[in-house]
């Protein structure tokens, strides 16, 4: 079975443990400088910052997205460098609902890696478990050698797939971006507003508790039957802004039981930098 998420309690329990890496991935998409600064000023003991515009995107060139991903043997040589091995437990966490945990889990399941968790509410409920907290960096790993990519266990389609599929559906599209966002009344973060055509909408929100956590799996696995109306997982490809949320929507279904579907890497950032692909605007029709 996949492995998902993560308590609080769980996590204390292995904290210090060898086989354990903890990265604190917090993020501001609109201050990249408040992640690193909010890890400065205390973190999880022992956990180590990865920053999501430097150290887990790869260079942008103004048509390949917002966060595009490095390459494969790029990343295995990151964790590699903080000690993950094939048989280390990697958690990941932030203070976002997990939404850039949810990424940093997806790529390690992109990668090969087996063994990884999202904790569960994250640095809030970790801070409201009065669990040990630090102001000292991680302590630096054993290198390992470079994680060499294994079989992926999470798939992606390209632009050129998702625009094919627009004529010819063979998947179905679900946008996590909020839900004005997905209708075009509102674009803060990229310079054309509206979604892909066909795309359905699930703001990544609608997977979290009113405390930060994530629904229990038999009433993610509810909501998400009712917007699939019968579609197979597998024929469901997740899109966002930059890929970052979209992870949010993937990691639920998987902790609903909803496996198998795929991610679009590159999202709306990198779909509207092409002027020749479609945008559709409103409600779903």
């Amino acid at each position: 079975m996949t492995m998902t998420l993560i308590s609080a309690a769980e996590l204390a329990e292995r904290l210090g443990g060898a086989d354990l890496r903890v990265f604190d991935v917090r993020h501001d998409l609109m201050n990249h400088a408040a992640g690193r600064q909010a890890y400065e000023a205390g973190h999880i003991a022992g956990a180590r910052y990865l920053d999501h515009e430097t150290e887990l995107a790869a260079p942008r060139t103004g048509k390949n997205g917002r966060h595009p991903l490095p390459s494969r043997a790029e990343f295995g040589a990151l964790m590699a460098a903080h000690g993950v091995t094939p048989q280390t437990l990697v958690v990941a966490y932030d203070a976002s609902g997990g939404m850039y945990a949810a990424h940093l889990w997806w790529m390690l399941r992109w990668l090969g890696h087996e063994r990884v968790a999202v904790l569960d509410g994250g640095w809030q409920a970790w801070t409201a478990a009065g669990l040990p907290v630090s102001t000292e960096p991680g302590v630096a790993a054993r290198p390992g050698q470079p994680v060499e990519p294994g079989a992926s266990l999470a798939a992606t389609v390209d632009a050129a797939t998702v625009l094919a599929n627009i004529a010819q559906p063979a998947f179905t599209v679900i946008d996590a971006r909020a839900a004005n966002r997905y209708r075009g009344e509102v674009e803060p973060m990229d310079p054309v507003a509206g979604h892909i055509p066909g795309a359905l909408n699930r703001p990544n929100g609608e997977n979290l508790r009113t405390d930060g956590r994530f629904k229990a799996p038999e009433q993610l696995r509810a909501e998400f039957t009712a917007l699939l109306a019968g579609r197979d997982p597998a024929a469901i490809v997740h899109q966002c802004g930059s890929g970052i949320t979209a992870c949010h929507n993937l990691l639920s279904m998987e902790i609903a039981g909803l496996s198998g579907s795929r991610l679009y890497p590159g999202s709306w950032s990198e779909w509207c930098s092409d002027p020749s692909r479609p945008v559709a605007t409103g409600a779903v029709a």
